[in-house]
């Protein structure tokens, strides 16, 4: 029988098992996978670049209305 793949969780840096029985994979737990979406919905999370139009644009132009 082969030893069950283990991962580090990325966020608190737990083995978790990586298999379809750890329902929060790759994390080791629903907590720890809440603290992640959190994370992300916050914004905390960014990929390094140049901003898009959209990003630089003033307040309040409708960007719909550009593309018609």
């Amino acid at each position: 029988m082969t030893k069950p793949r283990t991962v580090r969780c990325p966020q608190c840096g737990k083995e978790a098992l990586w298999a379809p029985e750890n329902r929060w994979r790759p994390f080791c737990s629903e907590r720890c996978k809440q603290i992640d979406l959190g994370a992300w919905a916050a914004g905390s999370y960014t990929i390094a670049g140049q901003p898009s139009d959209e990003e630089t644009a003033a307040d309040g132009v409708d960007f719909r209305e550009h593309n018609r």
